[in-house]
């Protein structure tokens, strides 16, 4: 289990994702068709928006807004 350093992106580059060489959200983009991938990053805004009031609060939010954000890049 990683823990919390400082200076540490724990939204756009947590290392629990980025470790093995590859970040895990592109590869999760390779193995889905672009229609897969636009659904996986909704469902990803709507789940973070979902509990940011119960579990991460503004960290949450920001989690949902990178999903939507990469959801718009890749349109």
């Amino acid at each position: 289990m990683y823990s919390v350093m400082p200076n540490v992106d724990m939204v756009n580059q947590p290392p629990h994702y980025t470790a093995g060489g590859i970040e895990c959200i592109d590869a999760i983009q390779a193995a889905l068709t672009p229609e897969e991938f636009a659904g996986y990053c909704k469902g990803n805004a709507i789940k973070y928006i979902w509990r940011m009031n119960h579990k991460g609060g503004r960290e949450s939010l920001a989690k949902a807004r990178w999903y939507v954000n990469r959801l718009f890049d890749k349109s």
